[in-house]
């Protein structure tokens, strides 16, 4: 075995055939309200075999090409208000992977490294007051993705305590997949 993988512990490898893999991020947004950055506002976990960083803003997920991935994200504070109101909800606006190989992480890849999918499962039901509804991006990863590590960042769309106004964010920290060949 390559020592690129070596990381991960492949025993558990036919597990990695699983249909998809969930990566669920929890946000403070009053923190990221308050100082207009996520920087400390994230707590990501997945499901993945062998991946790391599980807790942190940087997490690396361990997939493999052509396997669907379900980024779920929701308020760390999801429960409904004595008043009836839902708190304010985060979204990801956008998932951007970047070019690690030109020495500047913060430069988007040229490669494609995901297919998005736009309408995944059944549509999202809207909020009433019995059903608690959070936002996710979902998508395949390219069954061309070469193997090895893909830096990303999210663009989130936070929404305001009050008022119309949405709050745009990345985040600070790069999560990333680790992608195994077939």
């Amino acid at each position: 075995m390559s020592t690129q993988y070596a990381a991960a512990d492949l025993s558990g490898r036919g597990q990695l055939n699983s249909v998809q893999l969930n990566v669920v991020t929890l946000v403070d947004m009053d923190r990221a309200a308050a100082t207009g950055s996520l920087e400390g506002c994230l707590c990501m976990m997945d499901n993945s075999i062998g991946g790391t960083g599980q807790g942190t803003d940087h997490v690396e997920t361990v997939c493999k090409q052509g396997q669907v991935i379900n980024w779920i994200i929701r308020p760390i504070d999801m429960h409904k208000r004595p008043d009836g109101t839902w708190p304010p909800m985060p979204k990801i606006n956008n998932l951007v992977f970047l070019d690690i190989e030109k020495g500047d992480e913060e430069d988007v890849a040229e490669r494609r490294v995901m297919t998005e999918l736009k309408v995944y499962g059944g549509p999202d039901l809207m909020r009433d007051p019995y059903t608690a509804v959070y936002y996710y991006w979902a998508g395949a990863v390219m069954s061309t993705a070469p193997p090895g590590v893909y830096r990303y960042r999210f663009v989130l769309e936070l929404e305001k305590e009050h008022g119309t106004d949405k709050l745009y964010l990345n985040t600070v920290a790069h999560p990333s997949l680790r992608i195994l060949p077939v």
